[in-house]
């Protein structure tokens, strides 16, 4: 695990053609960006092994060996990064079909270093009970699904965790914290659960929550519940949702706050989006996001621009 983790969401869908590694832009990733998580990977995805790729939900434009060698390529140029497999997300989500043989197949044969386990219940269920506490309907499969993925992958593969923007809100300070929604209080469960010692880093998705969240405040509040590495995330422009929009000043300022603590990072969603209308400051893509972050959060090499 980086000492000050950068997460990386590389997505799929995105990512040009090539047919060899060294023309991906996976394999030229520069170091600042130490932790690179692979977008999406199906719960339930189909796998059998001769890196074929069609059923698992990743869609890189190229075969599966070039993705393999392009994840070696940029551990060789840049050994201290780390790759993960994202599995989950907001468009996958038959947990119910869920096939870890599957996913350890294709960790095993892609070379990567763990998984990113993104669950997104639709209902969640969550209330403020006695004695004022939050508890989730989802409590029991987010524990159960903790418990099964380290069970698969166990250390030295990490197991990170992306949490809901909201989700740490409910209870103490944060009891009427802004805005409130269906996944207010949704990972408060599985943080005071004996479960959460086998999570490597919790990030929280501070996107797509509306005008009145403040993405510090988030951070707060899942500090105040889980003392183990933390990453707070930014989205590239723009937000379906009205809010956050961020800027270049923005991600940077906030990066600077959370490099205050020395097992904080930060989180960035997804790296090769582009918005609409020029580029700039005030309307960054994921490039120039991540060159903020890693210079808020004090990083060398900043300048590193990905092809």
């Amino acid at each position: 695990m980086p000492p000050r983790p950068l997460l990386v969401y590389h997505d799929s869908w995105y990512e040009r053609p090539a047919t060899g590694p060294a023309a991906t832009t996976l394999a030229s990733l520069p170091s600042y960006m130490n932790m690179v998580a692979l977008s999406f990977v199906r719960p339930d995805a189909v796998y059998w092994g001769r890196l074929d790729l069609s059923k698992t939900g990743l869609q890189y434009g190229f075969q599966g060996t070039v993705l393999r060698d392009a994840i070696a390529l940029l551990k060789q140029r840049q050994p201290g990064t780390r790759v993960l497999l994202a599995v989950g997300g907001a468009n996958y989500n038959n947990w119910d079909g869920l096939d870890l043989d599957a996913i350890a197949r294709l960790v095993r044969d892609l070379g990567v270093d763990g998984v990113d386990l993104d669950f997104e219940p639709e209902t969640p269920g969550c209330a403020l009970r006695p004695p004022g506490k939050m508890r989730c309907l989802s409590d029991a499969a987010w524990q159960d699904l903790v418990a099964r993925f380290r069970n698969a992958f166990p250390r030295p593969l990490l197991l990170t965790v992306p949490g809901w923007s909201i989700g740490a809100y409910g209870e103490g300070a944060w009891q009427n914290a802004q805005p409130r929604g269906r996944y207010t209080g949704s990972m408060l469960g599985l943080l005071r659960s004996p479960q959460a010692a086998a999570i490597d880093l919790v990030s929280v998705m501070a996107y797509e929550a509306g005008p009145t969240f403040d993405p510090w405040q988030a951070y707060q509040a899942y500090r105040q519940v889980w003392n183990g590495p933390l990453a707070l995330g930014v989205q590239v422009p723009p937000s379906q949702l009205g809010g956050p929009t961020y800027t270049v000043p923005m991600a940077e300022r906030l990066a600077r706050q959370v490099a205050q603590d020395t097992q904080a990072g930060m989180m960035l969603y997804p790296l090769l989006g582009r918005p609409p209308g020029q580029l700039g400051p005030d309307n960054p893509d994921g490039r120039l996001l991540a060159q903020a972050l890693c210079r808020g959060l004090g990083l060398p090499d900043c300048d590193q621009p990905l092809p």
